[in-house]
């Protein structure tokens, strides 16, 4: 035998051997078991944390609106008082003697008007006597009215020298709890100043702030149909405070803003909590706990599920062959589960494990099924 035949007929028994191979190694390959679950209609109640702001119902700066020196501060930080009371009192004097002004410089105008009233009611008779004429006459009315223009003007600068005495005691405009204060007595103030006197802030209810994605709006609203509708709807809200306890006391969410801030793509939400211990404080900070109740859905673990380029897929099984899936979730989920909007649905069976290792259109066995809770 040639040494071409040779090697031609050796590359023909490597080649069977390899073939026959192959063919050993594909029947001996198993189709792999899988655990499945069976999709059926259940209810879940899943919770969103936002982070929230507190704040009082009212936070009103406290500012002078006359110039002067601090004599009295009759309040200490943190301080509840009540609307109309007391708070600073800034040096009177000036302003009393002003009001004292005031009040001579109308006397001297009202003295004013009484003589041009008896001259114009004495050039009055002359004119119907003749004795006068028709110009005299007019120049005793025009006196007259300006004299009375400037006891006006008198009483008015009256009222305001009365004002501005009155504007020497600052008091609150509502009731609340002060907060604190920059100024000492003997501190020179004024209604320019950058810095108010102080702040009183109403804390009998605190309104909490928080921000909700536009998408989440949207959502809320198609629920419901309007936003009108969708606060009605709002169910009570718990707060977690800054050292992880939940507020005694539950929330209702009394408004959304109709503008979506074009920085952060959110929109604010309010809601209002009682305070009747004044345990919020108004600049505090926490987590608005919202919970959203989802009836007659479909769950399914994350576990089974996998992601590519942010969409969401699982594998449902068919004549025992597992196919991708792309499924809608619910935006909120309680961390191990997803609520299941589109792609899924009830009487469907899924793979519930080991998706990483499968592949597209894989036959596989049923090893255990398990049925959607």
């Amino acid at each position: 035998m040639s040494k071409k035949n040779f090697l031609i007929l050796f590359f023909v028994a490597v080649s069977m051997i390899a073939f026959l191979s192959c063919g050993e190694a594909e029947s001996k390959k198993k189709v792999r078991e899988y655990n499945v679950m069976v999709m059926q209609p259940t209810s879940r109640q899943l919770s969103s944390i936002y982070s929230a702001t507190i704040r009082g119902k009212q936070d009103i700066d406290i500012r002078p609106k006359v110039s002067g020196y601090i004599t009295d501060i009759f309040v200490k930080e943190g301080s509840v008082v009540k609307k109309g009371q007391t708070l600073f009192v800034i040096d009177q004097v000036p302003y009393q003697a002003a009001l004292q002004t005031a009040i001579a410089n109308v006397d001297v105008a009202q003295a004013a008007v009484d003589a041009a009233e008896l001259t114009a009611n004495s050039k009055e008779e002359l004119f119907k006597q003749n004795i006068i004429s028709e110009f005299d006459l007019n120049l005793s009315k025009t006196t007259l009215a300006s004299q009375r223009a400037q006891l006006a003007q008198a009483k008015a600068n009256e009222i305001n020298a009365r004002n501005n005495l009155s504007y020497t005691e600052v008091k609150s405009p509502a009731d609340g709890v002060v907060g604190t204060l920059p100024f000492r007595v003997g501190t020179l103030v004024s209604p320019s100043d950058k810095t108010p006197l102080t702040s009183v802030s109403d804390n009998s209810e605190m309104y909490v702030y928080f921000s909700m994605t536009e998408s989440q709006v949207l959502s809320l609203t198609r629920i419901h149909g309007s936003l009108e509708n969708a606060l009605k709807a709002m169910p009570s809200i718990d707060l977690q405070l800054s050292d992880g306890t939940i507020y005694q006391e539950k929330g209702r969410i009394e408004a959304i803003s109709g503008i979506i801030d074009q920085t952060t793509g959110s929109v604010t939400v309010r809601a209002k909590y009682p305070n009747s211990k004044r345990l919020l404080l108004s600049g505090g900070s926490g987590n608005v706990i919202l919970p959203h109740n989802q009836e007659g859905c479909i769950v399914i673990p994350q576990s089974a599920t996998y992601e590519i380029q942010d969409k969401v897929f699982v594998y449902r099984v068919n004549g025992g062959v597992a196919k991708a899936q792309m499924v809608s979730v619910f935006n909120i989920s309680n961390g191990k589960e997803y609520v299941i909007q589109n792609g899924i649905s009830a009487g469907d069976t899924i793979v519930i494990e080991g998706v990483g290792l499968l592949r597209d259109n894989t036959k596989i066995k049923i090893k255990d099924i398990k049925m959607g809770e």
